[in-house]
């Protein structure tokens, strides 16, 4: 005797929540923004005044390859991550045996935007609870405050996307990740989760006010970016890293270019 049968959506919903946080849909929908961000920083790279913006994050990963291989450390860099994904995703795909669905890749998009534009109305909310009243949706506006506001909208642009992609690769990926399997030894799974996503999510805030275009520290806008941390780091456990990264962006195209 079977059980009752689930309908139609909810199977299909089934489907596209599981097939899109694997490597197979989550790396290859990260790819057009790596590649578009890339090519934004060549293009702008002998514009007057932008020669030397790039996202910090950005700089802080390839730093390492640049010392040891000099000007081409970036191309190497770009190669072990295209040959990691590559790798990463031929793996899952054999191991699937599914075709992939196009049509996943335009439904990640667009719950990337809609999780974009909730993302500042959620967050904000929590820091003026937490807060007591500070306005925490203000503080979105040190986003794109000092230098920065000035900037180009390419320029803009290119530092959105690099945020979503670059940003997510160092916080989420390296740093939590990271810690969360040094720190499981000691602790435990989920414990070491939390402990590693709130010690990413204050460092991740602190990156944001480092260096010629960081905002001026501030208790609220500090605390709004913690909480933002603390979000994406869920979101990348729940969606995976191509919906986090591509969420990230859309945010930061929203606030800083829009």
């Amino acid at each position: 005797m079977t059980g009752p049968r689930l309908p139609r959506v909810a199977v299909v919903a089934a489907s596209y929540w599981n097939a899109t946080r694997a490597p197979r849909y989550s790396l290859i929908f990260a790819l057009p923004l790596l590649l578009l961000y890339e090519v934004l920083a060549a293009a702008l790279a002998g514009a007057p005044g932008v020669s030397s913006v790039r996202n910090a994050a950005d700089v802080a990963l390839k730093t390492p390859f640049l010392l040891f291989s000099g000007a081409r450390g970036s191309l190497a860099f770009f190669a072990i991550v295209v040959a990691i994904c590559v790798f990463l995703v031929g793996r899952d795909i054999r191991r699937a045996r599914d075709r992939l669905r196009p049509r996943y890749f335009v439904l990640m998009f667009a719950e990337s935007a809609i999780l974009a534009l909730l993302l500042g109305v959620v967050v904000g909310t929590l820091t003026s609870h937490l807060l007591g009243g500070l306005s925490a949706l203000a503080t979105q506006a040190g986003t794109g405050a000092g230098a920065i506001e000035s900037m180009g909208f390419s320029s803009r642009l290119m530092l959105a996307l690099g945020a979503g992609l670059y940003e997510e690769m160092l916080f989420r990926v390296l740093l939590v990740g990271g810690m969360a399997a040094g720190l499981k030894w000691f602790f435990g799974t989920t414990l070491a989760g939390v402990i590693a996503a709130v010690i990413g999510a204050l460092i991740f805030s602190a990156f944001h006010y480092v260096g010629e275009y960081g905002d001026p520290l501030e208790l609220a806008s500090f605390t709004y970016r913690a909480i933002a941390g603390l979000v994406f780091s869920g979101l990348y456990l729940i969606r995976g890293f191509g919906v986090t990264a591509w969420t990230h962006a859309l945010y930061d195209v929203y606030v800083m270019v829009l």
